[in-house]
């Protein structure tokens, strides 16, 4: 089961105990990066283009409730 990521309008809430702040995040993503080698050969990112994103799953972190998390409006998004 897949999660559809929130909004500028709305945001995750967990129907079992309420929670909107605290989740574990399970996605795959396929992304291009730009990479810049130093000359020692530390490595830093300097461009990330994310090609496609998949939310597998999410767990609360209060009650530990797996794939329980629905979208709700965020305050004032109606504003």
């Amino acid at each position: 089961m897949t999660v559809p990521l929130p909004t500028d309008t709305t945001r995750w809430r967990c129907t079992l105990c309420g929670n909107l702040t605290r989740f574990d995040v399970t996605r795959t993503s396929k992304v291009v990066e730009y990479v810049h080698l130093d000359l020692a050969g530390e490595s830093n990112v300097e461009e990330r283009e994310v090609v496609s994103e998949t939310i597998e799953s999410v767990r609360c972190r209060w009650c530990n409730a797996v794939d329980q998390v629905e979208l709700v409006d965020r305050p004032g998004a109606g504003s």
